[in-house]
């Protein structure tokens, strides 16, 4: 049996949960998959997990899982291994599937492989995984009674397998004071003016120090406006004042992927590459035909984005769209 431990989002699991729960299927073959759920919105999630293939769902019940408590999931998921004895326990490689894995990790004194992009049965268990910022692929070996994996967001395909409804078990996890010190207490919604974020976005619209100014975004933020996308920006930027950092695209900042994303006036060093590189096709401007995202896109514009960008627009805008 393999454990997967599912991010939720009002009553719906995750992608990238959904991502790694197909994963988890491939470790455990013809072996059933469970899923741990836990806070606001377990019981809705449950429901929808088993047209993903997941047989039984472990819901846990406690106070202080109503918000994110990364150390108490991660005792949560302890508990599930000694109860359960699964060959794998699985989340997804996003900010908070990789700290509540750790934190799993440190308890059980387990291994764990981080984002991870492929898996092969057996023991040991062969893993695939993203070192170095994207920059390297890792084939390694996990050794362990129970194998501890996160999975790199937007690497692998979530599927359904037209499974019935998911067994659900509820559970009440032993939890210690220590265990609840670190927990999310306030959440603040980032305001998109009425328009979509830049993790769901389909369309995404980056730019770096080319921009040259915060005033310099204007374009991509007319270009974006007019497609439904999303405007990003470099570290460069962020690190200047221009932007916030939650625009920031990177390896430290949003990891994107979209349709279609269009960078503008950004080097593509390896620390933004991680950040977009689930994208479907990468499209970049840039003044300077050396520029190392020149080699990782799909398409490229040698020129001035000040210049490009509006082209595209006014094109788009001939063409009936917005």
């Amino acid at each position: 049996m393999t454990l997967v431990y599912v991010e939720h989002q009002d009553g719906q699991p995750d992608e990238v949960s959904l991502q790694a729960i197909a994963l988890a299927r491939g470790i455990a073959g013809s072996d059933p998959v469970d899923a741990l759920v836990a806070g606001s919105g377990a019981e809705e999630t449950a429901a929808a997990l088993g047209v993903h293939g997941v047989g039984r769902v472990h819901v846990a019940e406690h106070d202080a899982l109503a918000a994110h408590a990364p150390v108490a999931l991660g005792r949560c998921i302890a508990e599930l291994i000694e109860r359960l004895s699964p060959s794998a326990a699985v989340a997804a490689g996003s900010e908070r599937g990789n700290e509540v894995m750790a934190h799993a990790a440190a308890i059980t004194e387990l291994p764990l492989a981080a984002n991870c992009i492929a898996a092969e049965p057996g023991d040991p268990l062969t893993v695939t995984r993203v070192r170095w910022g994207g920059s390297l692929l890792e084939e390694a070996r996990v050794h362990g009674r129970v194998k501890l994996l996160s999975v790199m967001p937007h690497t692998v395909e979530a599927a359904e397998t037209g499974g019935g409804p998911a067994e659900v078990k509820r559970f009440t996890p032993a939890l210690s004071d220590a265990d609840l010190v670190v927990r999310v207490v306030e959440r603040v919604v980032q305001e998109t003016g009425g328009g979509v974020s830049l993790s769901d976005a389909k369309f995404v619209v980056s730019c770096g120090r080319g921009a040259g100014s915060p005033e310099g975004f204007a374009p991509a933020e007319q270009l974006a406006a007019l497609l439904g996308g999303a405007v990003g920006c470099s570290r460069a930027v962020t690190i200047a004042g221009w932007r916030s950092h939650t625009d920031q695209v990177g390896q430290t900042g949003t990891k994107i992927a979209p349709e279609v994303y269009l960078a503008c006036g950004i080097s593509g060093a390896t620390q933004h590459m991680a950040g977009c590189k689930g994208a479907k096709r990468i499209i970049a401007v840039n003044i300077d035909p050396e520029a190392p995202i020149i080699a990782n896109a799909d398409y490229a514009v040698i020129g001035n984005l000040h210049d490009v960008i509006p082209a595209i627009t006014a094109e788009l805008r001939k063409g009936g769209a917005g």
